[in-house]
């Protein structure tokens, strides 16, 4: 039988949401730089030739843009709580970590939250230290998570189940 002091009671992975496939991306991509040749090449013609070029810039800046984009939603955040302990991780886009653990006892989980757009933020505190968490999520996302682990750490602080 498992270690009830290891068991997890909840744990998430918190990713930033990207409405876009790669798939969707390049397709619009395409299209933009195919709308910009129409618009360029009248421009062109007309020996205005600068503005198609400039019009090229557009598009080159759209795309890395959207390059940027995507490579940050590579990053994300893992929330782990045992009776014992409650890890929250940053993993950013080069793989780098960033972690920190708290006592379930003696954390705590702050909201910021406005009455017209919601749920601001979330953050642990714990001596002193407050840590923000799912910083890129929406404000109903953010109400949910903070819903979900207060009633993760009540349930942590009741210790470990046996039997």
């Amino acid at each position: 039988m498992s270690d009830p002091f290891e068991r997890k009671i909840y744990e998430a992975r918190l990713s930033p949401h990207r409405s876009m496939s790669p798939r969707a991306f390049y397709l619009f991509i395409i299209a933009f730089c195919l709308g910009q040749l129409a618009f360029a090449l009248p421009f062109f013609v007309m020996g205005a030739w600068p503005v198609a070029g400039f019009m090229g810039l557009d598009a080159l800046a759209l795309y890395l843009a959207f390059r940027i984009s995507f490579r940050a939603a590579q990053s994300y955040e893992t929330l782990d709580l045992t009776p014992l302990e409650l890890v929250f991780a940053q993993i950013g886009v080069t793989g780098q970590r960033r972690e920190w653990r708290f006592n379930p006892s003696w954390v705590r989980l702050e909201q910021t939250v406005h009455e017209e757009f919601g749920t601001e933020r979330v953050a642990l505190v714990s001596r002193g230290e407050s840590v923000e968490i799912g910083a890129f999520l929406g404000p109903d996302q953010k109400a949910a998570l903070a819903r979900d682990l207060n009633r993760a750490l009540l349930d942590a602080r009741m210790g470990a189940r046996f039997g």
